[in-house]
C-alpha cells in the first residue's frame, strides 16, 4: 500500500495563499485530506504556513500539481511517497 502526500510549505503566505488555494480548488477532485498550519492568531499571525495533503488518483496528477504549486512565488511543493506494510 502507499499513500502520497504533497507537502506545501508558503514563506510568503499573506501573498501566496490565494494563488494556491486556486491551485488546490481546481484539483479539488484528487484530494483526500488536507491540513493547513500556521503560527500565530489575529494581529500576531505569521507570514509562513504548511499545507499537508494526502492526495488520490494518479501519480501524473500528482505531479502536475506539484509542478503548478511550485510556479507561485514564495511557494515549496514536494510529493512523498510512503510505502506501507501491514
Amino acid at each position: 500500500m502507499e499513500k502520497n502526500i504533497l507537502l506545501i510549505y508558503m514563506s510568503t503566505r499573506r501573498e501566496a495563499a490565494e494563488k494556491v488555494q486556486k491551485i488546490l480548488t481546481g484539483w479539488g477532485c484528487y484530494i483526500k485530506i488536507r491540513l493547513g498550519i500556521h503560527d500565530g492568531i489575529l494581529d500576531k499571525c505569521s507570514n509562513t504556513g504548511l499545507v499537508f495533503i494526502e492526495l488520490a488518483g494518479e501519480n501524473d496528477k500528482h505531479v502536475e500539481i506539484e509542478r503548478k504549486l511550485n510556479l507561485v512565488k514564495g511557494v515549496t511543493a514536494q510529493l512523498v511517497k510512503l510505502k506501507l506494510t501491514d
